[in-house]
């Protein structure tokens, strides 16, 4: 796959269909290849360029050469922001994603973001609007701690696989996705998913200076305000990560922008709602051109 230099940083990405560009932003810990192939052509088949890559830190993009804070840190950075002391913040994330575009000539594309993933594209959408055609956040939050929190009950469960042993890479993500999904949680696809990334990308410590980054990085929730694209907000009911309050005061927060949630969604993308998340983003990406498609809300 090609790479790219942009931010101090090195990229791997991968660009397939042909139209309007359309960069997807995956979340803590997870390869691009986390947005299931058969995901990326279906928005392909709508008529999109589709971009993936790599965030720093994880897959075949740059690691960041900074010791990996321990597991104690990581949650002290959960329940404060004065205990974390990051490597860099979801700015710095951001910027690379920027650059990604910048490298490929992109003057503006639709952004769409997973978990920490909506959180780098609400930060590319406040710091580099003029990139951004419209914006997708999916369960995702605005940095707000009142809002989108991790149910406490996960606080003492999630962490303890943040670094996990060779042995227990495949039983420690599979425990976590039993942890974080609703009940449309699909372990068998997930499992072949996990041995994908490992085989890409053996090394997991990005994921816990990525957690730390989140922690540390500050409130959107004011700038948010500012930002003109048409934006689209995609939570799940029984999501235990990112708390469905974050969904709701990501759409409160953008001007203008549309909810739309699923009652059975945990913090996962169930297959089985693929093609109506499809639909959503497509409609959104038509606003900025100022031709509304319709949207059906789910509650």
């Amino acid at each position: 796959m090609p790479a790219a230099d942009v931010n101090g940083v090195t990229l791997e990405f991968e660009s397939v269909g042909e139209g309007p560009p359309l960069l997807l932003v995956m979340g803590l810990g997870a390869q691009m290849i986390v947005w299931h192939d058969e995901f990326v052509e279906r928005i392909a088949s709508r008529g999109f360029r589709v971009i993936r890559f790599d965030n720093r830190d994880i897959g075949r993009s740059s690691k960041i050469p900074v010791p990996p804070p321990s597991r104690g840190r990581v949650v002290a950075s959960l329940l404060s922001p004065r205990f974390a002391k990051p490597a860099y913040l979801l700015a710095d994330m951001a910027d690379d994603a920027a650059g990604l575009l910048r490298f490929l000539g992109i003057e503006r594309a639709h952004v769409v973001g997973a978990s920490m993933g909506g959180m780098i594209a609400q930060s590319l959408a406040i710091g580099h609007p003029d990139l951004v055609a419209s914006l997708t956040s999916i369960m995702s939050n605005t940095g707000d701690r009142r809002n989108g929190r991790v149910a406490l009950s996960l606080l003492p469960k999630v962490p303890r696989h943040l670094n996990p042993s060779p042995e227990n890479k495949i039983s420690s993500a599979l425990a976590v996705g039993r942890l974080i999904s609703g009940p449309l949680y699909d372990e068998v696809a997930d499992r072949e998913l996990l041995d994908r990334s490992i085989a890409r990308d053996p090394d997991p410590t990005g994921t816990a200076r990525q957690s730390v980054a989140i922690a540390a990085s500050p409130d959107r929730t004011a700038a948010l305000h500012d930002v003109t694209a048409p934006t689209l907000v995609i939570h799940g009911l029984v999501d235990p990560l990112v708390k469905p309050s974050g969904g709701i005061a990501t759409a409160r927060a953008v001007p203008g922008s549309r909810l739309l949630m699923f009652p059975d969604m945990g913090h996962n993308l169930p297959r089985k709602y693929w093609d109506e998340v499809v639909d959503a983003i497509v409609a959104n990406a038509a606003r900025a051109t100022g031709i509304d498609a319709p949207l059906t809300v789910h509650s």
